[in-house]
């Protein structure tokens, strides 16, 4: 059994040479990336006891960044000392991201793989599934394959989009066909998921629900930040039971 869709990793493959473009098709990811790391970087300091102002305050910590795409998480969480582990089911993506990492100097473990096939089991403090599970053909079976690559008490972070009318008018009307964010086609409505119905697959495959937080963006300053307004964009993070 494969989580893979071939027609998503089929359209991300053909933007590969954007990744590192803020100007490009990614804009819209490098954009959302300072929030996001933001989130993740204070999270994983509270959750595992880290020096709030090390200069490297992830060292050592076993991250896997599922769907890594060019690299652009990977990337910055290395240079806070996280030890990177980036999959991508696309090879156009892990070879942009493998060349640019190298052109930075950066120690990253870049892999063509799904996390169905990837046989390093229990390994990971951290599972990043950032804008990844609302393009993978079976969300029960991607999480279940998550769930036995991380260790136990470590900690996975699901950013997403809900599912519901305001949704689909934000994330496919606004963003691909009136600001023309995003090439019409990036996103399946029928593939979006509530917090709920992430959060029940969640436990049904060893994980206890963590924290949900709302992510808004804000057109004036075109800066995204943390809301309690979860009903468009949200990461919601789990811990491995």
């Amino acid at each position: 059994m494969t989580t893979v869709d071939k027609i998503e990793i089929e359209k991300f493959s053909k933007l590969a040479q954007d990744w590192w473009n803020p100007n490009g098709k990614f804009k819209p990811l490098h954009l959302f990336n300072p929030a996001r790391i933001k989130f993740i970087k204070e999270k994983l300091i509270n959750h595992f006891n880290r020096g709030l102002y090390s200069e490297k305050p992830l060292d050592e910590l076993k991250i896997l960044d599922i769907g890594c795409g060019g690299g652009l998480l990977c990337e910055p969480l290395s240079r806070l000392g996280a030890k990177m582990t980036g999959i991508d089911a696309s090879n156009n993506n892990i070879e942009v991201a493998k060349l640019h990492s190298k052109e930075m100097n950066l120690d990253i473990k870049y892999l063509k793989s799904s996390p169905e096939n990837l046989n390093l089991k229990s390994e990971f403090d951290v599972i990043l599934n950032m804008e990844v599970v609302e393009h993978v053909s079976d969300v029960n079976l991607f999480i279940k394959n998550c769930s036995g690559l991380i260790k136990k008490n470590g900690i996975m972070f699901v950013a997403t989009i809900n599912k519901n009318l305001k949704s689909y008018m934000f994330a496919i009307l606004g963003a691909e066909y009136v600001l023309r964010w995003l090439p019409i086609g990036t996103h399946d409505w029928d593939k979006f998921l509530s917090p709920k119905d992430l959060e029940l697959i969640a436990k049904k495959n060893s994980f206890l629900p963590d924290q949900l937080i709302g992510m808004k963006f804000n057109l004036f300053s075109k800066k995204w930040h943390e809301s309690k307004d979860a009903s468009v964009n949200y990461i919601y993070t789990f811990l491995k039971n």
